[in-house]
């Protein structure tokens, strides 16, 4: 048989103190009581192992210590570490992370705003730019709910946002296969780029003439990357520069198909610095973002924005920088 679940009113009577006056200690304000008052209540929670009930303190506190947390694909690990540094902040000050997935589906990541919004959730940390500026305010602005956007998509003057330079991650690029002799480039990125992409590419043109790059649409994927090398080697390019370190990765294993070498036959730059960059061969070229810590910030802005609703917008950039492996040489 199933014990009873010990509630409030059986500490009430193992320490001869009002529900009220249990309520008030067991809920952070013991303040207000005699020294003795409080370890009586404290004394009988532990000894009845008292648990308080998850749904009747949200209404107590008007708070679910829970914050949503959206992402585009999750099999890509720069969203792994990202939330990786989410987590770090937001376990620190108690609250529970709740993913969800929105596999760059816009329809998805409406529903799950609905839901998260229904659910109660302290805040919202939107790190893709499927969920549209109007879902955003139907469902978050209109509602007072706390958020803050990241990485893929530009807050315009509407929220919080926490951000990396992606302008200069592509000029560092461009540079550095320029400073190698490269003078004919590959960049793959997709068919429809989100804001942070489209900075990638205004910053590689801002050292290379559009004449000499040669602008390629693939998926955000491995997939995208391993499919797209046909039409590479259908360009007079020697170097390639990836929207991000998934297609970089792909590209290695269509090169092999087609009997290429990298870097002998085409230096590849990649952009996030993902772990796997040093464990490829040759390890990977790329733009490190400092995924860990654009995690911590953005957490770090929202729990700020949650307690203090009425400060005004902010938006923090954090720089990128050239990691030079073995993927990219001067070219012969």
């Amino acid at each position: 048989m199933k014990n009873k679940a010990v509630t409030i009113k059986d500490v009430a009577r193992l320490s001869e103190r009002s529900i009220a006056t249990v309520s008030q200690i067991l809920n952070g304000h013991g303040d207000k009581f005699s020294a003795a008052t409080v370890a009586k209540v404290e004394a009988a929670r532990d000894e009845l192992h008292y648990e308080p009930d998850y749904f009747a303190q949200r209404m107590i506190k008007k708070t679910s210590k829970t914050i949503g947390v959206l992402v585009p694909d999750i099999r890509n690990p720069f969203f792994g570490e990202l939330l990786r540094g989410i987590e770090n902040v937001l376990y620190q000050q108690n609250f529970i992370t709740m993913l969800c997935n929105a596999d760059l589906d816009e329809d998805k990541e409406r529903v799950y705003l609905d839901e998260l919004s229904r659910r109660g959730v302290d805040g919202f940390i939107i790190a893709s730019s499927a969920v549209s500026n109007t879902a955003i305010n139907d469902i978050l602005r209109q509602k007072g709910h706390p958020f803050i956007v990241l990485d893929q998509k530009r807050a315009e003057g509407f929220s919080d946002s926490v951000l990396t330079d992606d302008y200069d991650g592509g000029r560092q690029a461009a540079q550095h296969l320029k400073d190698l002799g490269h003078q004919q480039v590959a960049v793959l990125i997709p068919a429809q780029p989100s804001a942070n992409v489209q900075k990638r590419l205004s910053g590689f043109y801002s050292v290379y003439s559009r004449s000499a790059v040669h602008v390629i649409a693939t998926p955000l994927s491995k997939e995208g990357g391993r499919q797209v090398v046909p039409a590479i080697l259908k360009t007079p390019v020697t170097a390639i520069f990836a929207a991000n370190d998934q297609i970089a990765f792909g590209v290695y294993l269509g090169m092999t198909e087609h009997g290429r070498q990298i870097p002998a036959d085409y230096s590849v730059v990649g952009y996030d610095d993902v772990e796997m960059c040093q464990y490829v061969v040759p390890q990977l070229t790329t733009i490190a973002q400092p995924i860990f810590e654009l995690g911590q910030t953005t957490a770090n802005q929202l729990l700020d924005r949650i307690a203090n609703p009425q400060q005004p917008w902010e938006e923090h950039h954090l720089p990128v920088k050239l990691i030079e492996r073995n993927s990219t040489a001067h070219l012969n």
